[in-house]
């Protein structure tokens, strides 16, 4: 398994702000000097909607930006892509500054290197699905004859295989977010954005949309940038989550590291409904060691949840089990270090000074 620091940068968000309103640059530097969102729009009547983001996109993970309404996150996706433009700072796909791309060059981008899945499907109505999935390679110029076996191949990976003669209406809403990722996927664009793709469908087909995401990761390996509101959510998908407050980066890193080392009481109140005996996984409790443990109670692996060693112990606090990586051990799991891991902690004092990353 590739660690998260050793894959490549796919996208560098490097100093981002924006500023809505008449002459935003004219504010700027009150906002680098600390000015804040409420105080921009009382003094400036200006709206901040990112300050000063810096954020590592790495090349196949899925990396999750989450946050309150209001908070930035449906602005900076857009930003990716170049749909807003930024008041100041860089955006970088694969080394090149989409800022500084011509009209001509960012078409490209958007048709060959960035896919999108939107919250409301954006289907075309007086299209077919198979025209709807197929859509990527038609606005390049490739006729129906040409692109209908690809389009055909995506609606049968997302499970619409025999309705691409059908119309939108015709689906239920599940279904016609399917036609969206199979549209996403049939550009195939190495990278895939997806604006609270989910959160429009009922829990249940969400759930299988949630699924339906992750087996195609684990296969295609695309770079995702997904938004969500939901916590749950986020933290069943992302490699790396990335939690926003009013513009700003509260905190970003791996979700189950945020889980254990919150470094805002924001994070703290965000997270303290949260079920951590089945989100939290052995390896963010484990003490890590290739020794092995006098009478272990047996082996667990290290993606186990907490909860599912909690039914394995049937609440025997003693025990101790051996954590396995593709059969090798890498540590053991005490009962006792795993009932503490599921008191919700305060923020770290050191987080607290080098929160704004």
């Amino acid at each position: 398994m590739i660690k998260r620091s050793e894959k490549n940068t796919k996208i560098a968000i490097r100093n981002l702000y924006k500023i809505f309103g008449a002459d935003p640059e004219s504010v700027l530097g009150y906002v680098r000097d600390g000015m804040s969102k409420a105080e921009l729009l009382e003094k400036h009547n200006h709206v901040l909607g990112l300050n000063n983001i810096n954020v590592d996109v790495k090349e196949g993970d899925i990396t999750v930006m989450m946050g309150l309404s209001g908070s930035g996150k449906s602005t900076l996706i857009r930003h990716l892509n170049r749909l807003i433009e930024p008041t100041a700072g860089e955006v970088d796909l694969d080394g090149v500054n989409i800022v500084d791309l011509s009209g001509k060059e960012l078409r490209r981008l958007r048709r060959e290197e960035m896919s999108m899945v939107f919250q409301h499907f954006a289907l075309l109505p007086h299209r077919t699905v198979l025209e709807n999935a197929g859509m990527p390679m038609d606005v390049r110029g490739v006729p129906k004859s040409e692109f209908e076996d690809e389009a055909n191949k995506w609606l049968d990976r997302v499970g619409l295989k025999g309705v691409g003669d059908q119309y939108p209406f015709q689906l239920s809403g599940g279904m016609q977010q399917r036609v969206g990722i199979a549209r996403a996927l049939c550009s195939n664009a190495p990278v895939m954005l997806m604006d609270e793709a989910f959160s429009a469908l009922d829990p249940l087909i969400r759930t299988d949309m949630q699924e339906l995401l992750l087996e195609l990761q684990s296969e295609l390996q695309k770079t995702v940038v997904f938004i969500s509101h939901d916590l749950d959510e986020a933290l069943k998908l992302a490699d790396h989550l990335v939690i926003l407050k009013d513009g700003y980066v509260v905190q970003q890193g791996e979700p189950q590291e945020i889980l254990i080392a919150p470094n805002d009481d924001y994070i703290v109140d965000f997270i303290s409904d949260i079920n951590r005996a089945r989100v939290l996984r052995v390896r963010s409790v484990m003490e890590k060691t290739e020794r092995p443990p006098e009478n272990p109670a047996g082996e667990v692996d290290e993606n186990d949840n907490l909860e599912s060693v909690i039914a394995r112990s049937e609440g025997e606090t003693a025990l101790t089990y051996i954590v396995t990586r593709n059969g090798k051990q890498i540590g053991t799991l005490k009962m006792t270090n795993l009932v503490k891991a599921l008191v919700p902690t305060a923020a770290s004092e050191e987080g607290l000074r080098t929160s704004a990353v």
